[in-house]
């Protein structure tokens, strides 16, 4: 009973995660309105992000900022290869094809979650997971909305590199809770992904926009909202969720990001919903009870 009450939990904690993520196009919106670009609401995010985790380490266990020498790489691997590799390939893809063709290769995550998960973990792949998995898929697809746009093999290339990216920090990130806290994991992830963010982002002209503001303190106050919502808490939440629930499992609850995202843009700036991409949105809520069905033995 112990084991399932986590489980409910580590659910519940993902779906979460999710909801805040699905919240983004919010902040995004108001920062690109103050004349960031894409790459720049990024290291922002991370960079503040990477502040409030480690306030948050010092506050709730300081021996955490201790990590073995050789567990580097993985760390390195969770803030490059996934969290900053998932955003640069992101903002590539949405530069070359439709946002919503670039949403569905970021959404094949799930994808490539299950798949590592069966090869590094061993989990099993039963008929429960690829039924959810392909609700989750589909209605992604329908929410994002499908595009007739020519899209180039490299543009493929670069978003499906999200999709891999995106679902890599599962992979990685239960590989690196078996020894650390899930606040050690979060702090240093966002760490090494703020560092490598400031090399692509143009601080300068980045830091110029910032000197040019006419309300500093109201940017500055909001950058900081936007690091909290769609960072530290949804991070926290997500990597707290793994601790008690299986990556390939996690993966497809995340899915919930789009439902939230499309439902965000219907109530806040009155963009329609069609009939597809709510059907999408009743797949995504189906493939999260799926997941959580009690199987009789």
């Amino acid at each position: 009973m112990k084991d399932k009450g986590r489980q409910g939990i580590g659910t519940v904690l993902i779906i979460i995660a999710g909801i805040f993520w699905g919240s983004m196009g919010i902040f995004v919106r108001r920062l690109t309105a103050e004349g960031f670009n894409s790459i720049q609401i990024v290291a922002i995010r991370l960079t503040l992000a990477a502040l409030f985790f480690c306030v948050i380490m010092l506050i709730k266990d300081r021996k955490g900022f201790k990590i073995s020498p050789k567990d580097i790489p993985l760390f390195l691997g969770l803030g490059f290869g996934s969290i900053l590799f998932f955003t640069i390939c992101y903002f590539t893809a949405i530069n070359l094809m439709s946002l919503s063709t670039a949403a569905i290769l970021l959404y094949t995550s799930p994808v490539w979650i299950m798949l590592m998960s069966i090869v590094f973990f061993k989990e099993k792949l039963t008929a429960k997971k690829i039924i959810a998995l392909a609700a989750a898929f589909a209605g992604c697809v329908l929410v994002s909305g499908l595009s007739g746009a020519k899209i180039s093999a490299f543009g493929i290339l670069v978003g499906l590199g999200s999709g891999i990216g995106y679902g890599l920090y599962s992979i990685l990130g239960t590989i690196a809770l078996r020894k650390y806290s899930s606040y050690t994991v979060t702090t240093y992830t966002f760490i090494i992904a703020s560092i490598g963010s400031w090399v692509i982002c143009r601080p300068a002209d980045m830091i110029s926009k910032f000197s040019s503001s006419t309300h500093l303190l109201m940017l500055i106050a909001f950058c900081f909202l936007t690091a909290v919502i769609t960072a530290v808490i949804p991070f926290l939440c997500y990597t707290l969720g793994l601790e008690n629930v299986e990556a390939g499992k996690a993966g497809i609850m995340a899915t919930i990001e789009p439902l939230v995202a499309t439902l965000v843009g219907v109530i806040v700036f009155s963009e329609p919903i069609t009939f597809l991409s709510g059907l999408g949105i009743l797949l995504i809520l189906a493939a999260v009870i799926i997941l959580n069905i009690k199987q009789k033995n």
